[in-house]
């Protein structure tokens, strides 16, 4: 048993943006120790889309974050009690976008013990956006200073 309060918290990681750094955070507060398992690409592609980037470079960005201490890969859909004791998980955390019904579901183990929590989910930033600002700067009817916080005009300066 370890004296560390150890908290998990499960992301997909593709096209690791401010809403992830923001989740890894606040799950960070719960303990001292913050383990994040990446669920793997089969694993995704069954309930959204496949993602663009592959695991192991989805590993290796959240790996890099300062708020995660461990990395569990590929992590599995649903926490068990098994997986809590044998991970020896204080704390599952999630955003709070997620209905009731479904974290009953896939973090039951947790949610059975009372050690599920939920945080603030980042509202205006998704991998899906960042998805749609990337095809709308490719079409040829809008120019990339039309697409908000495409940061195209950053790059021009820094080529100048």
């Amino acid at each position: 048993m370890s004296l560390e309060t150890r908290v998990y918290v499960d992301m997909a990681g593709d096209l690791f943006h401010c809403g992830h750094v923001n989740l890894l955070h606040d799950a960070r507060a719960f303990g001292d120790w913050l383990v994040v398992g990446v669920l793997g690409d089969d694993t995704i592609a069954s309930y959204k889309r496949t993602p663009i980037m592959t695991l192991e470079e989805r590993v290796a960005v959240i790996s890099a974050c300062r708020y995660v201490d461990e990395v569990i890969s590929p992590a599995p859909f649903r926490v068990t009690r098994d997986f809590i004791d044998r991970y020896d998980i204080s704390y599952v955390v999630h955003g709070d976008d997620m209905p009731p019904e479904v974290a009953r579901d896939i973090y039951e183990g947790a949610v059975r013990t009372g050690i599920y929590r939920s945080v603030p989910y980042t509202s205006g930033v998704s991998t899906t956006d960042i998805i749609r600002r990337v095809r709308e700067a490719q079409t040829p009817a809008a120019g990339p200073d039309d697409v908000p916080g495409s940061g195209v005009e950053d790059v021009r300066e820094l080529g100048e």
